[in-house]
């Protein structure tokens, strides 16, 4: 399929890096393929578009069930492809999967593909659940391929019916993209002029053993329950820093007193959202994601091959994401279980020296982004 035109839709500018980073000029180079990029439009859209080597195509495509603005996405597409003579289409999770592959569906684009990032439903109950997961198994069912980025996702679509199970893909041992391993996730060539004033501005000591999170601030997240583990553990030790990366959202919210502590400690620095997270990897001692759903953690990944060790939910998806008592440990959603492995890491320097050596020997190995790159290529022809 070289010398094509491909389409990708995702709903927002924030999941640019996790899903593609410079994905589209290493394929661009190996295929001469022109790759188009359809998302809500925002500064950091356009302005990504040059150095990562898409064309920007601005579509308003909400991340929540909006009819009347689906519908007008669905036709915008639908022209887009038309009048470019798009011949692959590929929609990233259930929204932007339903729009794009309903639009290339009506477009009559033979190549369609979705991309599972994850079961959106599983935490949903009732009426939502049960709406989330027919527009899951839309896409799934209109797309000719569908890419479930871990073994949990396509398990979970199997048993669910999402889609015939022939139309299933998984790259490698999960992932949708990889990670840049050798540059932007490698601790030895972070700029430590950069690192060292973070650290000053964010009041880090070099004697804290900080406690590290990155991602939304969300319920589903498990910041609560970590929040909670934090309220306990700040009495038993000294030096101890909660660093918490990302925004706080209002969708799936935090409890309000979560949100005060967070606001409140002098001992969590919460920095909000920032666009690159990796220095702020360098400040941590270990990585902490108690989640209840994920399609496959790329936080994890990232945290990993900066050489620290996960303590990770057994979720969807996430038990492919660390090996366990070599690269990290699983936890349980819950706090007293979290506060259990963070004291086996903070009172054993040793494992967690070595559990972050492992964990970037593991990345390096099975997840940097050109091979994946390479997988995409191969299986899914663009």
């Amino acid at each position: 399929m070289d010398n094509h035109k491909v389409l990708h839709i995702i709903t927002v500018s924030f999941t640019i890096n996790h899903f593609f980073g410079k994905q589209f000029k290493y394929l661009s180079n190996r295929t001469n393929n022109r790759y188009f990029l359809g998302c809500t439009p925002s500064e950091e859209f356009f302005q990504l578009s040059d150095s990562l080597g898409y064309v920007p195509f601005p579509v308003n495509v909400t991340r929540s069930i909006s009819p009347i603005t689906d519908l007008v996405a669905i036709y915008k597409i639908y022209k887009f492809i038309r009048k470019n003579n798009i011949e692959t289409v590929v929609g990233h999770t259930p929204k932007g999967g339903m729009v794009a592959m309903i639009a290339a569906f009506f477009a009559r684009t033979e190549d369609r593909v979705y991309f599972r990032h994850g079961i959106i439903y599983e935490t949903s109950t009732g009426l939502k659940r049960l709406l989330l997961k027919n527009i899951d198994r839309l896409s799934g069912t209109l797309a000719a391929k569908v890419v479930c980025v871990s073994h949990s996702v396509r398990e979970f679509s199997n048993t669910d019916r999402l889609n015939s199970p022939s139309k299933n893909i998984i790259l490698g041992l999960g992932t949708c993209n990889g990670i840049d391993t050798e540059n932007k996730f490698n601790p030895e060539k972070q700029d430590l002029s950069l690192v060292n004033r973070i650290r000053s501005d964010i009041k880090i000591d070099e004697k804290d053993f900080v406690i590290g999170y990155v991602g939304r601030l969300v319920k589903d997240k498990g910041i609560n329950e970590l929040i909670e583990a934090w309220q306990i553990l700040k009495l038993k030790y000294a030096n101890l820093k909660l660093l918490l990366v990302g925004p706080i959202e209002d969708r799936d919210s935090i409890s309000e007193e979560s949100k005060k502590t967070i606001e409140n400690d002098p001992l969590i620095i919460h920095t909000g959202f920032v666009l690159n997270a990796a220095p702020y990897f360098n400040l941590m001692d270990i990585f902490v994601l108690p989640t209840y759903r994920e399609g496959f953690p790329t936080v994890s990944l990232e945290a990993s091959s900066m050489n620290l060790p996960v303590l990770i939910t057994k979720a969807t998806g996430c038990t492919e994401s660390i090996i366990e008592n070599k690269t990290g440990l699983f936890i349980k959603n819950d706090s007293s279980d979290i506060i259990q492995k963070i004291e086996f890491y903070i009172e054993n320097p040793d494992m967690k020296k070595l559990h972050g050596y492992e964990g970037r020997n593991f990345v390096q190995q099975n997840f940097e982004e050109t091979k994946i790159w390479d997988l995409i290529h191969e299986n899914l022809g663009y």
